[in-house]
């Protein structure tokens, strides 16, 4: 009769350790601190308009000029538009439009960047945010606080014609319209993207305020050799978590033309706004 008690004592043992072992470990899984991941929201924008499609003909055909000389088939062919190649049509997609005009040549691109974040700790926002900060920073614009030091690229500091014949020559813009001749006389006359001048405003690059999430504008004339000069209008804006580019040039026919700041900036600007409500749509 003495060994059945010794055996309820001996099983009673080893619950009461089992009891005890799965407790300890329930505890240390319900201990504050435990591992806990959270994920980034994800952007705004899931997918990204057509772009060939993104821009009326209306406007295009006010941004190319030379369209509107074409026979009917050419110009809607033109209107058109030929979309960038791309390998991944889901995060970024572009279209650029050409047209010649007896006095110019008109080029327009735009390009859609859907940015998306591969670490669950960085929202696609915040790496959107931080590509288009380097595309600003690269643009170094006058007086911004990121871009460094740099030589500012707009208009020249002054209506003389020394500094602006050597921009120039180095490929910096934001003058206004006027002759290619470096004659004091004919660079006063193209002065009216200089700060301070008399009825002018500033075209130099820049940041732009009310499109989108942030916006800047560069302006560049470049010339090779004799050739006529080109000047290329970039206005690159974010919302969200795209980023969009537009790009507006003109390449005048006659070399001692100089293509217009205000006018290819005024369209540029235009057209980015009619994009980011396409966007928005």
């Amino acid at each position: 009769m003495a060994y059945v008690p010794g055996v309820a004592l001996l099983a009673a043992l080893a619950v009461g350790c089992s009891a005890g072992s799965d407790g300890s470990a329930t505890d240390a899984d319900s201990k504050p601190g435990g591992a806990t991941v959270t994920t980034a929201p994800p952007g705004k924008y899931r997918t990204l308009p057509a772009p060939c499609r993104a821009v009326p003909s209306a406007t295009l055909k006010d941004l190319l000029p030379g369209v509107a000389e074409l026979p009917r088939q050419q110009q809607e062919k033109a209107l058109r538009g030929s979309p960038t190649i791309t390998y991944d049509t889901d995060r970024k997609v572009g279209c650029s439009w050409k047209a010649d005009a007896p006095d110019s040549t008109r080029n327009l691109s735009i390009d859609f960047e859907r940015v998306v974040s591969y670490d669950p700790l960085v929202s696609d926002d915040d790496r959107a945010r931080s590509l288009y900060v380097k595309k600003e920073n690269a643009a170094e614009l006058p007086g911004s606080t990121t871009s460094g030091t740099a030589p500012e690229k707009g208009a020249p500091t002054s209506a003389g014609g020394g500094e602006k014949g050597q921009e120039k020559e180095t490929g910096k813009a934001g003058d206004g319209t006027g002759s290619a001749d470096p004659s004091p006389s004919a660079s006063a006359s193209t002065s009216s993207g200089t700060p301070g001048a008399p009825g002018g405003e500033d075209l130099r690059p820049r940041v732009v305020d009310g499109l989108g999430d942030a916006a800047f504008l560069d302006d560049l004339l470049t010339r090779a050799g004799s050739t006529a000069q080109h000047r290329t209008v970039s206005v690159v804006f974010r919302t969200s978590n795209v980023i969009v580019t537009v790009r507006y040039g003109e390449q005048p026919a006659l070399v001692t033309k100089v293509p217009d700041s205000k006018e290819l900036q005024d369209k540029a600007q235009a057209l980015a706004r009619k994009l980011a409500e396409v966007i928005s749509e």
